[in-house]
């Protein structure tokens, strides 16, 4: 039988033979690193020693629940990740998962429509987690004319539809640096996050091929952009976007925290003219 005791940091501490729960201290290392902090750092940020994070990240020492959640934070660990860390410290998920369409989250969906419809003329759309397009306004439509039904059929991944070769790919005058900002974000996400789907969604974007005599990445004539504009050819002429990322604040549900609304600018005066007559005749 193992023997228990509980410590000044609140958990209990177990014989040097037994171990906690599988997993977790490899998990929450895994973690701490990812965000590269040192046990040190952690501990302060967290308000406890580095002798107990020590002893928890090695399985002598089981967490609380509430010392599981404090640490999660600290690192800025996702929702559904945090639940996978409760897991494998014993405990019971913290956070509901519900579908977007669930009854409950009816709320919820009403703000996105309102967020969407209100952006109009301009394109707005909203995502899941792994990019699958969960709502979209009607200025969306207009723009995807021509490309494969397959790419749009449900569930539609926005960033395959806007790389891939059958997509929107020959409709971007500046695929390279379009391409190269959409890989960098990316990126950044599965840094952030962990998630296996998002670096398999990766992988496949970095292999979908070219079309031969595609510049370089540029970033504008004079260099000075401050961010990278898509600009999509179309049967009004070139359309010139930038786009902004609106999030829930302070979710306490997976679903809604993973929940994101792409809004699409108009980066230049010619774009937003050539928007609102595209709505107007429609």
């Amino acid at each position: 039988m193992t023997t228990l005791h509980t410590d000044r940091d609140g958990g209990t501490t177990a014989n040097p033979r037994a171990s906690a729960e599988p997993g977790f201290g490899s998990l929450l290392r895994q973690w701490r690193q990812r965000r590269r902090l040192s046990q040190l750092d952690l501990a302060l940020d967290a308000g406890i020693s580095s002798r107990h994070l020590s002893f928890v990240e090695t399985g002598k020492s089981l967490p609380s629940r509430a010392m599981v959640l404090r640490l999660a934070e600290r690192l800025e660990v996702p929702l559904r990740e945090q639940n996978l860390l409760l897991l494998a410290a014993g405990y019971a998920p913290a956070f509901p998962e519900r579908p977007f369409d669930a009854p409950s989250l009816a709320s919820a969906r009403r703000a996105v429509e309102t967020v969407l419809t209100a952006h109009e003329p301009f394109p707005a759309l909203a995502v899941d987690r792994h990019w699958t397009m969960v709502a979209a306004n009607r200025a969306v439509a207009p723009l995807i004319v021509g490309v494969d039904p397959a790419l749009v059929a449900a569930p539609c991944n926005v960033l395959r539809l806007s790389l891939h070769p059958d997509g929107l790919q020959r409709r971007i005058r500046n695929l390279a640096a379009w391409r190269a900002h959409i890989l960098a974000r990316l990126h950044r996400q599965v840094e952030a996050t962990a998630d296996a789907g998002l670096a398999a969604l990766m992988e496949e974007l970095r292999a979908y091929p070219m079309p031969r005599g595609t510049p370089g990445r540029t970033t504008g004539a004079d260099g000075g952009e401050v961010c990278v504009p898509m600009v999509l050819d179309s049967a009004n002429g070139p359309l010139s976007f930038i786009s902004t990322t609106t999030v829930f604040g302070t979710p306490v549900d997976v679903t809604l925290a993973e929940i994101a609304v792409e809004a699409f600018f108009p980066a230049d005066t010619e774009t937003a003219e050539a928007l609102r007559a595209m709505a107007a005749g429609a």
